[in-house]
């Protein structure tokens, strides 16, 4: 198979362009979106928690975050949602300049809700060997700085 060196410039370029034609956050009327920040856990309902007393790490934002637990559709385990408490949060978090510079007031909520669901599920938060490669390539790295830039966030 032939490597084309132009491949992964042109997929990034994809990808912001998608961004940029619709937004995180915002609905088709131009309003801020009050969307949960939700993941399936393979775990039944009370070993999940309760809105009162979610699972660490969640349990260290206290009264910042509303908690949603409840049972995933199909009997497929529990779904853990966590939204910011506070409505000017989340109506800054649509904010695209926020997001690309890090500043996203969801980012660390995003994290520990991750974390959360790894700690429920395996016991521990996984994390990848370093370094995947023994030798630094271009495609290499645009994929490390891409890497960094979703570890904050979970998404590119």
């Amino acid at each position: 198979m032939k490597k084309t060196w132009w491949t992964v410039p042109v997929v990034g370029a994809g990808v912001v362009a998608a961004r940029r034609a619709w937004p995180a956050g915002s609905r088709s009327d131009g309003r801020p979106d009050d969307r949960w920040l939700t993941v399936t856990v393979n775990r039944p309902v009370d070993e999940v928690g309760s809105g009162e007393k979610p699972p660490p790490p969640l349990d260290r934002f206290g009264e910042s975050i509303d908690v949603r637990i409840r049972p995933a559709p199909g009997d497929r385990g529990t779904e853990l949602a966590v939204r910011p408490a506070d409505r000017e949060v989340r109506e800054r978090s649509s904010s695209v300049p926020a997001r690309l510079s890090g500043q996203d007031p969801r980012q660390e909520l995003r994290r520990a809700l991750r974390e959360a669901k790894a700690v429920l599920e395996a016991g521990e938060v996984l994390h990848a060997d370093t370094p995947p490669t023994t030798r630094p390539t271009p495609a290499g790295k645009l994929l490390g700085l891409i890497s960094r830039r979703s570890g904050g966030e979970g998404v590119l």
